[in-house]
């Protein structure tokens, strides 16, 4: 006979803001248990720098009782940031002089820290749900991959893109945007691609023009980590070779190059000498403005809830600052989850609706014809409305 477990809160995903979340109830006294498909914390590597906002994911950590501890892991010069056009002239550079907004932290750091912030076994690893259901008054059933089912009294859907809790309260699925990224990496690059190195210098560098650039990023581990984009049919990616052997005449790296025909060789470069696989990223965001009615017993947050393109900054630190927002509702609203929820989704909605607009103007303006003067005409109204 299958026994079936109840846990009071449980939080599926354990990316950034459902750990966030998590966190911020352990703080108050609150139990939740988090669900990952991940087989444990260290299984694979949690991708490059975030740039975490002082308006939104600072506040988050400060919720969170882990302000300190992420200054003390925040990348000097990370905030550095240039902005080239396809001939690889520099057009803008903004110095790290330590007085930024948006200090920079290596994501599996920050996931790192939230993880080890709580106790043991709140985080049930190789866990994935295939299926949630509801099963009346607010309570929910959720079932893992392994055949585990438990219930649950508040379900929440901290688990990205392709959520399995979002179809409980909303029929919205991600879109493709239209651009295509390739991922790479050039790794120990000051000895092995100073070349390299020197070009995107110490923090982040676009180098935008024709609808299509390399969105670049200095790690901490001396690596560059980065994202040839471009405009794409949706099938592009597929059509391409990603494997060992797709390094000569067809391959990945070949096609790739012929979209970068005529830039200059030293951005060329970022693609001829990439270490390791090309790994292909499609580029997928929900609608602008996407909310649900009230759903007793369940709620989305980070991309779950407002998936968007990468253009505004905005994803991890709204994933943040949901988590945190959760926790504190809940907290604010003892015994009355459906409260605590409306409270929390008044949040969440207008200002996810904000920042996709924004992500979506930030597209427009690096992947623009004429790029990258709209992205310069930007941040000149920015330092204009300092």
């Amino acid at each position: 006979m299958t026994t079936t477990t109840h846990h009071p809160i449980a939080i599926i995903g354990g990316g950034l803001g459902g750990l966030t979340l998590a966190r911020v109830l352990h703080v108050h006294g609150v139990d939740a248990t988090v669900f990952d498909l991940e087989a444990s914390p260290n299984a694979r590597t949690q991708g490059g720098m975030l740039d975490i906002h002082e308006e939104s994911g600072q506040i988050a950590l400060r919720e969170a009782q882990l302000y300190e501890e992420f200054l003390a892991e925040v990348h000097p010069g990370g905030q550095a940031m240039r902005v080239l056009d396809k001939h690889a002239r520099l057009l803008r550079e903004d110095k790290d002089d330590g007085t930024g907004g948006r200090p920079e932290i290596d994501r599996g750091t920050l996931r790192d820290l939230l993880v080890s912030s709580l106790p043991e076994g709140t985080v049930r690893w190789n866990a994935k749900a295939v299926s949630c259901r509801a099963l009346g008054d607010g309570r929910h059933e959720v079932t893992l991959a392994d055949g585990e089912v438990f219930t649950t009294d508040l379900l929440v859907g901290a688990d990205g893109a392709w959520s399995r809790v979002r179809p409980l309260v909303s029929a919205a699925t991600p879109a493709y945007t239209g651009i295509s990224f390739v991922e790479l990496d050039l790794f120990d690059a000051e000895k092995r691609h100073p070349g390299s190195a020197e070009l995107i210098g110490g923090g982040m560098c676009l180098a935008l023009g024709d609808e299509k650039g390399f969105l670049a990023h200095r790690e901490t581990d001396g690596s560059l980590h980065i994202y040839a984009a471009l405009r794409a049919d949706e099938t592009w990616l597929g059509s391409l070779d990603f494997s060992e052997q797709g390094a000569g005449a067809g391959g990945a790296k070949a096609e790739l190059l012929r979209h970068f025909d005529g830039w200059a060789p030293a951005l060329r470069d970022l693609i001829t000498e990439a270490d390791g696989p090309l790994v292909p990223r499609h580029i997928h965001a929900l609608p602008i403005g996407h909310r649900w009615p009230r759903v007793p017993g369940t709620t989305l947050l980070g991309d779950a809830a407002h998936l968007m393109s990468p253009f505004a900054g905005e994803g991890a630190n709204l994933a943040l600052i949901d988590g945190a927002d959760l926790g504190r509702c809940l907290v604010d609203h003892p015994g009355d989850l459906d409260a605590a929820l409306t409270a929390y989704e008044a949040i969440l909605f207008p200002r996810s609706e904000v920042a996709a607009q924004e992500s979506v103007e930030g597209l427009d303006a690096i992947f623009d014809a004429s790029a990258p003067k709209p992205l310069l005409d930007m941040f000149a109204q920015f330092d204009e409305a300092r």
